[in-house]
């Protein structure tokens, strides 16, 4: 098989592993803040109880985001050096502030949130627990900075040193607030908070299913779905705004989402349908006409660049960006749904004794953790074939001297590894579920704090 794409695969397994984790780390940190706020004020021992348990799972999870990150860190220089070459007088600078303002921050704080209960105060705990918080919405900053960059390069000039070229900054404020760092980092945390609340949720609908911990999983639920409902509705509007960023500086991508082909005219906006990339046409398609253009600027005969507009080199897969970015519209809009329905349900009094919507709510943690994956597979496919869009190729970006045989060989290890630490991290996730809050406490702090 070809390098290049074996090389994309490998980086897919890692990073598509990794990614499962620190947004659900993301979210619960905005949890922990909440519930052990509303401890202070309320004194309840219930919300000590909460903060308790999730901090358990908090730290499973958090401890796994960072094992299943490093790998990235040495395919870049195996994998992808021509590529690290290029970029890395740009990434040097925010990934040196991640380093250094976020992630000290973060595990630093973090020491003090699990082992820190009976040797600090109450307020320099909670206090804890908000830089932890913010430490990971940092590190989550200066991670998509990095990324944005390769997506709409900013703050630069390139430098021909022999047969090869470097980007340097030449305006750390342009490069940090690129024309999408903004956009991708408001619409990236949301889904984070999303997966961290309806994690939250989930657990306490299994619960009440199982008539376990009644008092504990109701708060639960009640948090959740209010986190769940306010993210789940801003999310549709860092959406939008990251659509109007796409077709201002990615015109091929925001194509590519709907599979629109005419060189310039009115868009359709598609709920569903299949893309025929031989005939340049979406068949089997429920789309509404000029609703893109209306999505983008208000105006449904907005003439939008299609795809017979670019180059066939310079076009990126169509089908898959295509299907990953509606399956991700789509769970979006269900998980909206279904945040109202939980609210209206707890509002009448119903929730907790409806089972229909107790199984609805446990098996909805996977929606956004899905929508995060297939969200990222849009947007990085859809950049294609640029690795950093209009600059370098993906295929000048591989190391010239790894073979087809090396990457197939660890794909197939990293791809056991993974599988095998991901039956652990089930296997520790249900323990810890099933032991319970009350566990958490006896394992936790005296009973004097």
């Amino acid at each position: 098989m070809d390098v290049v794409l074996l090389s994309r695969i490998q980086f897919a397994l890692t990073i598509g592993f990794h990614y499962i984790f620190p947004p659900v780390s993301i979210g619960l940190a905005l949890v922990l803040v909440i519930m052990e706020g509303l401890f202070l004020k309320t004194q309840n021992p219930l919300y000590r109880q909460m903060v308790h348990f999730w901090v358990r799972i908090f730290a499973l999870i958090f401890s796994l985001g960072v094992a299943s990150g490093i790998v990235m860190e040495f395919e870049f220089g195996t994998n992808w050096a021509n590529y690290s070459r290029f970029v890395g007088d740009v990434f040097g600078s925010p990934l040196a502030a991640e380093g250094m303002f976020a992630f000290f921050l973060e595990s630093t704080f973090l020491g003090i949130l699990l082992f820190g209960w009976n040797r600090v105060g109450p307020k320099m705990h909670f206090f804890s627990t908000l830089m932890v918080a913010l430490g990971s919405t940092m590190s989550a900053f200066w991670i998509i900075v990095a990324n944005s960059w390769m997506q709409t390069p900013a703050g630069y000039h390139v430098v021909t040193e022999g047969s090869h070229r470097r980007a340097e900054i030449t305006d750390f404020w342009a490069m940090v607030f690129n024309p999408s760092s903004m956009d991708r980092f408001t619409h990236t945390m949301v889904g984070a908070w999303q997966a961290g609340a309806w994690l939250v949720v989930s657990v306490g609908a299994y619960y009440l299913l199982r008539k376990r911990h009644e008092a504990f999983s109701k708060a639960s639920i009640k948090i959740g779905l209010v986190i769940a409902l306010v993210s789940s509705v801003l999310q549709l509007t860092t959406g939008h705004t990251s659509a109007i960023g796409v077709s201002k500086n990615q015109p091929a991508k925001l194509a590519a989402f709907e599979g629109h082909y005419e060189k310039k005219a009115p868009a359709p906006l598609y709920l569903f349908g299949w893309v025929d990339e031989a005939n340049e046409r979406v068949r089997f398609g429920l789309g509404f006409p000029g609703m893109l253009g209306v999505l983008i600027s208000g105006d449904p005969k907005m003439q939008i660049q299609g795809l017979r507009a670019f180059p066939q080199e310079d076009r990126p897969p169509v089908q898959i960006v295509f299907q990953t970015y509606h399956l991700m519209v789509m769970i979006g809009m269900g998980l909206i749904g279904l945040s109202l329905l939980g609210v209206f349900l707890w509002w009448r009094g119903a929730l907790f004794q409806s089972k229909w919507m107790l199984y609805l709510l446990t098996i909805a943690f996977l929606g956004p953790q899905i929508a995060n994956q297939v969200g990222w597979v849009a947007a990085e496919v859809g950049r294609q074939p640029w690795i950093v869009y209009g600059l370098l190729r993906t295929y000048e970006g591989v190391s010239p001297v790894v073979s087809s045989a090396e990457v197939l060989a660890s794909i197939l290890m990293f791809s056991f590894i993974y599988l095998i630490l991901f039956v652990l991290f089930i296997y520790l996730m249900i323990r810890k579920i099933e032991k319970g809050p009350e566990e958490a406490m006896r394992e936790g702090v005296p009973a004097s704090y």
